[in-house]
Formats: C-alpha cells, sequence, structure tokens
C-alpha cells in the first residue's frame, strides 16, 4: 500500500485542499519509515522541504487509527518563535479531526496549559526548559498527561547536538518517559547533519530503540551566492588594479557601494531597497548596531524607516512585529537578526539574506542560507566582510583578512565534502549533571543517595561519569548546603539549593548574563546587562535610548528615546568552530583557484592574502618569524584544539622555549616573545606532546575553569577534569603537533 493510501482521510482532504499534485521524496521516505517500522526515525531534508508535514502526516494518521488515552505527540523545539510559526500549522492540519494542539513555554497563554492539564490529549508543543519546568513543578501529573504517549518530535535538532542544552533535553525525555511508564518513538528533523549515523546514536541514546535514516533524492540544491569585502574606510582592495573578476554572479550586485561613512553598511543599505530580506550577524551588539547604521542612512537619505530587528534580548512584543511583519509577502522591510531567524520559522516569501562576517559553523551557514529560497526561487545569500585597514606598522597575522578565508572555507566544506559539524559525544557535563540532580530531587522529594543515583547516573547524557566522581559531588553539595541529609538518611534539598531552584531561571542551562528590564513609559523594549549609570545612553530595538532610571532591586531601567549612535553590550558570545574550518582556511590561501561567488573587492582582497601568505613562507611552515624575537604562531586548529595547544606551550613547553608575552587571537593565531631558534621550537615541542601527560596538567595550578553555568557549584577538581577531559581538545592538538616533527 502506498503511503497516501495510509494516511487518514482528513490527512488526504487537507492535501487535496492544498493542491498538492504528489507527494514530494521526503514524504514518501518519512511515511514508510514510521508506518512499516517501530523504530526512531532521523529525517534531514533541505529547508522548506516539507519535513514538519512528512512527519506528522503519518503520526497523526497513526493516532487517528488508535487514539492515545494522554498526549499522543510531545514536540520539542529549540525556540518558542518555532513553536509559535509550527503552532499554527498544525492548528490548521488537525483541526478537521479534532485533535487539540497546545503551547507550552513562558508566552503561552495559561488557560491552554489549565486546558490540557484537565485533559490531556493531542499534541503539546514545548520547548527544553519549559519541559524541565513540567518535569519538576507537575511532577505528580507526568503519568496522566503522557502515560500513552506515543512520539516525540524534536524539531532542529542538530541545534541540540554539540552542547549542554542538547544532552538536557534528552535527559528530561528520558526522565519523563521513566516517571509516566510510557516508551515512545523518538522523530529527529533537520536541515544540516553531516554525519547521519552519528546524529542517528544521539537521537536514540537511552531509548531501547534503533534509528531509521530515510535515504531520497532530495533533488539539487540551487544557492546564489556572492561574498564582498570591505574596508570600513579609505581605498578598496581592488582600487588602481586590473585583472580581477568583472562579472559577478548576480547581476545586480555589480552596483558600487555608495560613498558612505561605512562602505559595508551602504552596500546592503543599497541592496535591500524595494526587497524583503534578512540580515545576520553573529551578536547581539552587532546586531543593534547595524540596525542602527541602516536606520541612519534612512533618515540620512530622506526615506522611510524600513529596517526591523530581531534578537533574544528583545522583548515578546518586539520579536513577535518582527516575525509577523516578514510573514506579509507584501511587505518591503528587512529584519536584523541572530540566531533566532536561524531555526524553522516559516518567514514567507524573502527575496534574500545578508551576513555580516563568517558564521561561526557550517551549520550555522546552511540553516541561514535556507531561510530565503522557499517556494520554488532558489536560496540566496550575500555575505558582507568587513574590515578596518592595518596599521603601517602591523605584524603579519593582523594583515590577514580572518572573516573571508573562514566564510570561503564553510561553503568550500559544504560543497565539496557535504561537511557539516558532528556531534560532540565524549564531553564530561558535570554543569548538568549538578542541575539534573538538583531537579530530581526538586521534582521527587526525599531520596536515599543510592535511588538519586539510579534516577541520574544512568541518563546516557552522564555515560563518562563514574560513580565515584558523582559521590565527589554529592559530598560537596551536603558541604555548601544545596542538599540536605534527614534523620533517615535521606536527601532532600538544602536552603541554599531551594533558592536556586526555585528561580525560573533554573530551567535554562545555557549560560545567562544578569539581564535588567529596559522600559520607555508604557512600552517592553527587551533586556540588557550592565546598565550604564543614569544620564548614560543605551542600545536597544535598533534605538538609542538615554536612561533616566535603574532601579537595581527590581533589575529595571527606565529611559526615553533619543538620537545617536552607540554599542549595546549583551554578554559574551562564544565561537565553536571545528579544525575542518581552519584546515580549510589554510587550503583557501594555499591553492590558486578562483571561487565563482567572490566580488571584485573580495578577489583582490583574498589575491593580497595569498601574496602575504607565499612571501612570508606561512604556506611552508607554521611558525613565522617577525622580527627580534617575536614569532607567530598559525596551527590551524578549531577552538577546542587551539586552545589545548595555547595551554601546552605556556605550561608545558615555555620554560625550555624562553617563551613569554603570548597573545592570542583564537582559533587564528598565537604571537610571543621567544629565546629559541626555529628548529629548536619544533623539536621541543615535539618532545614534549610526545611524552605521556594527563590533560590535568592544561590546567592551570590553581585555575578553575568555570565553562558552563553551574560550573560554580560542581568540586573544583571535577570542574578542572570537565575541563581539561571534556572541552580542550589535547587529541586533535597532539596530531598536529606531530606533523610538525618533519621541519627538525
Amino acid at each position: 500500500m502506498d503511503v497516501f493510501d495510509r494516511y487518514a482521510p482528513f490527512i488526504q482532504d487537507y492535501i487535496y485542499r492544498s493542491g498538492w499534485q504528489s507527494l514530494r521524496a521526503v514524504q514518501n521516505a518519512a511515511g514508510d519509515a514510521i508506518f512499516n517500522t517501530e523504530e526512531n526515525v532521523l529525517l534531514t531534508a533541505s529547508t522548506a522541504s516539507g519535513k514538519t508535514e512528512a512527519a506528522f502526516f503519518p503520526i497523526l494518521s497513526l493516532l487517528e487509527e488508535n487514539p492515545s488515552a494522554t498526549v499522543g505527540v510531545l514536540y520539542i523545539a529549540p525556540l518558542k518563535a518555532l513553536i509559535n510559526d509550527q503552532f499554527g500549522r498544525l492548528g490548521e492540519l488537525c483541526e478537521e479531526a479534532g485533535i487539540p494542539v497546545t503551547r507550552w513555554h513562558g508566552d503561552a497563554p495559561q488557560t491552554q496549559k489549565r486546558k490540557l492539564l484537565r485533559k490531556p490529549a493531542g499534541i503539546l508543543q514545548i520547548t527544553p526548559e519549559s519541559l524541565e519546568s513540567l518535569l519538576i513543578n507537575k511532577h505528580m501529573e507526568i503519568p496522566s498527561l503522557f502515560g500513552d504517549l506515543r512520539f516525540i518530535v524534536i524539531d532542529e535538532i542538530h541545534s541540540l547536538l554539540r552542547g549542554d542544552r542538547g544532552l538536557q533535553t534528552f535527559c528530561l525525555i528520558e526522565r519523563l518517559c521513566a516517571l509516566a511508564g510510557c516508551s515512545p518513538r523518538r522523530i529527529g528533523l533537520s536541515a544540516t547533519i553531516g554525519n547521519p549515523e552519528d546524529a542517528g546514536k544521539f537521537l536514540a541514546a537511552g531509548s531501547g530503540r534503533g534509528t531509521v535514516i530515510p535515504r531520497f533524492d532530495g533533488g539539487r540544491e540551487t544557492w546564489r551566492l556572492s561574498m564582498e569585502h570591505f574596508f570600513n574606510s579609505g581605498p578598496q582592495a581592488d582600487e588602481g588594479k586590473t585583472g580581477l573578476p568583472e562579472t559577478p554572479p548576480m547581476e545586480e550586485a555589480t552596483d558600487a557601494a555608495p560613498k558612505a561613512a561605512d562602505p559595508g553598511m551602504g552596500y546592503i543599505f543599497e541592496h535591500t531597497r524595494g526587497k524583503k530580506c534578512l540580515i545576520f550577524t553573529n551578536s547581539r551588539e552587532e546586531c543593534e548596531s547595524v540596525c542602527q547604521q541602516l536606520r541612519q542612512y534612512c533618515e540620512a537619505n530622506h526615506e522611510p524607516d524600513r529596517f526591523l530587528i530581531h534578537h533574544g534580548n528583545l522583548s515578546a512584543a518586539y520579536r513577535e512585529s518582527a516575525e509577523e511583519e516578514m510573514k506579509d509577502d507584501d511587505s518591503l522591510m528587512s529584519v536584523c537578526a541572530t540566531a533566532t531567524l536561524e531555526l524553522g520559522i516559516d518567514i514567507g516569501r524573502l527575496e534574500r539574506a545578508f551576513h555580516i562576517d563568517a558564521p561561526f559553523t557550517v551549520s550555522g551557514f546552511l540553516q541561514r542560507l535556507g531561510r530565503t529560497g522557499r517556494r520554488g526561487d532558489p536560496s540566496e545569500m550575500w555575505f558582507v566582510m568587513r574590515e578596518e585597514h592595518a596599521e603601517a606598522r602591523a605584524l603579519l597575522p593582523e594583515t590577514i583578512p580572518w572573516y573571508l578565508l573562514q566564510g570561503i572555507a564553510l561553503v568550500q566544506l559544504y560543497i565539496e565534502d557535504r561537511f557539516v559539524e558532528p556531534p560532540r559525544m565524549e564531553r564530561l557535563p558535570f554543569s548538568l549533571l549538578y542541575h539534573q540532580t538538583m531537579s530530581t530531587l526538586a521534582s521527587c522529594g526525599e531520596m536515599t543517595p543510592g535511588e538519586l543515583a539510579s534516577r541520574v547516573l544512568p541518563l546516557a547524557a552522564f555515560r563518562n561519569i563514574t560513580q565515584e566522581d558523582y559521590r565527589a559531588l554529592l559530598r560537596h553539595l551536603l558541604e555548601i548546603d544545596h542538599i540536605n541529609r534527614t534523620e533517615n538518611g535521606g536527601l532532600i534539598l538544602g536552603l541554599a539549593g531551594e533558592r536556586i531552584v526555585s528561580s525560573y531561571k533554573f530551567y535554562a542551562v545555557f549560560q545567562e548574563n544578569v539581564e535588567y528590564a529596559v522600559r520607555a513609559d508604557s512600552q517592553e523594549l527587551g533586556t540588557i546587562v550592565k546598565p550604564p549609570p543614569v544620564g548614560d545612553k543605551i542600545a536597544i530595538a535598533g534605538r538609542v535610548w538615554v536612561v533616566e532610571e535603574v532601579d537595581h532591586q527590581r533589575r529595571e531601567v527606565y529611559c526615553t528615546l533619543v538620537k545617536g549612535n552607540i554599542p549595546a553590550y549583551f554578554g559574551d558570545v562564544a565561537g565553536d568552530i571545528h579544525d575542518r574550518i581552519l584546515e580549510r582556511m589554510f587550503r583557501v590561501l594555499e591553492e590558486d583557484k578562483a571561487y565563482p561567488y567572490l566580488m571584485r573587492h573580495a578577489a583582490a582582497r583574498l589575491a593580497e592574502a595569498r601574496d602575504s601568505f607565499r612571501k612570508s613562507g606561512m604556506d611552508k611552515r607554521p611558525l613565522i618569524h617577525l622580527g627580534g624575537k617575536m614569532w607567530a604562531l598559525f596551527p590551524w586548529l578549531g577552538s577546542y584544539a587551539f586552545l589545548a595547544l595555547e595551554r601546552f606551550l605556556k605550561l608545558r613547553c615555555a620554560p625550555r622555549l624562553g617563551l613569554k608575552g603570548m597573545d592570542t587571537s583564537r582559533p587564528y593565531y598565537l604571537q610571543f616573545t621567544m629565546q629559541a631558534g626555529e628548529e629548536e621550537f619544533y623539536r621541543i615541542v615535539s618532545e614534549e606532546a610526545a611524552k605521556d601527560f594527563d590533560p590535568l596538567e592544561l590546567v592551570y595550578p590553581k585555575e578553575v575553569p568555570v565553562f558552563e553555568k553551574y560550573d560554580e557549584y560542581v568540586p573544583e577538581e571535577l570542574v578542572r577534569k570537565g575541563f581539561a577531559r571534556g572541552v580542550l581538545d589535547v587529541e586533535s592538538m597532539k596530531k598536529r603537533v606531530r606533523s610538525w616533527e618533519k621541519y627538525v
């Protein structure tokens, strides 16, 4: 029987009403896997390929044949905006069959939640943080809510593969299933999975099932890419040069950027006019800055404001109004955004995306590219790489256009090898272990140490953690009053622990800054960290405001709108850049290949960089003499291996090399002064790397490297161990150092 015939009648009617002539390949493949096996399913297909429908058509058909006595489907998504978007789509699909769809997150109405608790049924959509809250605060209701749960759908699963938030999600799934006594199948959805087998193992961990990964022809991907480079002032890289590409890949992109204070911003301003676009940045600060500048261009050109803003620190009202505006096909507004608009939300017919500088990951690039090109058009992205002119006396490393190289490397890795970052499986998540221990005690009440360990340690996320490590954590928590021992010998939350767990911020495992709500009259603008004193200015919601009052107790800032342009600050952003990206950046410099998407300035800047690369000897060896006793090392390693090398040189090699004054630009290069010569450097680092040493030796003597949100409550020896063996990539670092032996 073919897949369409297996669909429930209301699904078939929906397909007819939608005017579909046939099922897509992804829908046939998903239907076969869901209808004809009892396994988990990992569905990977390009953005806007119909993955959500591909999963839900067979799931809802099976529920129609055999209705669930409780919530039948739990849909987990990383963003509220994605849930809100899918809520409308699923609601329309389920309406005729009378299957209720309920949203459960911080901005969702309480009436819907109460209704679900009274009569559990249908589909529940939730974020990992709200699921954590549900397990703690509605512990007794879990069996009645989920006792007959059939499916757990995890959307945008790639975003959960490399950090604590993903591990938390799977801990919660395992805990929920144990509490409710159910064994649902897991369905993972993503457009950007590089190694489906690894992701399939991650999806299945602790489920007792395997994972089916349907193979199908997803059709040919067509992209329209352009990458341009701008110096922020002064002459551009191609001025006065000949022999550069005359015809860029997109006809319109030949227009010169207007003469402007910032040519890169002028270029974006011109090429968003009359179009609906997204402008991606790597941080909230940059997002605010870009939106301010583009609005100032509107003012200077006597044009109406055509730029909106969207990031995680804005109020729900600001974010949702930007989303609604983008869903309007007649709108010609553009939105400056961070990763909050990277995932799954259908924001209508977007004509192009811009990206300022390079994203950190291939996955991020593909997700952002996939926001465009829906409804039949090719995906279109314009990279805008910006750089200050190096000072006349700048040393070699500062003259290399790192973001331009990174952007080319990301694109080439996917085009050539279909590479996307794999899951990080070998971590020691002690911060998450603390979090899940406290969450389990908060939800279950008094437990013996053995009972607690039997609930927490078997969770798949903690497979690398020993019983001795767990005992050390529990002893420490007793000492700091986060847990107490009762007269019966049981464990309960202590007073200090109660204070942590009772805060709504406990539900999230990602690091948050202390945030202040920003208000202007009746408007809630969003949140900032480190509020300035009264009279100073702040940047939020793409505009500038003067601070009238700061209430530190209530953590509120009151302000009024003014004109101007200032930087915003929302806390630090860390990049997780894979080794393969740095290695491909080296090849970008090494090869003579022309990339068809490079525009004139970018092609000229790359030619300059390749010339410097060869003349300096960077093409021959990684250590370059900058003059005197100053050296630069270009290891071509990703973030975590680079961090290991930095510490290895300081802690194990510095005394023998006479190495001092290390200055790093992670993960691109290290600069230092050194008494040793070049050959001696290679010999000594090779000898040290050949020795068998514990990664813990790369942690400074009194250092406690707090890396994750709850590390501060973990015993120091476990924090050090988790950082040394779970964060630092010592194996990749040693392998790279061994490759330098040929220079001795």
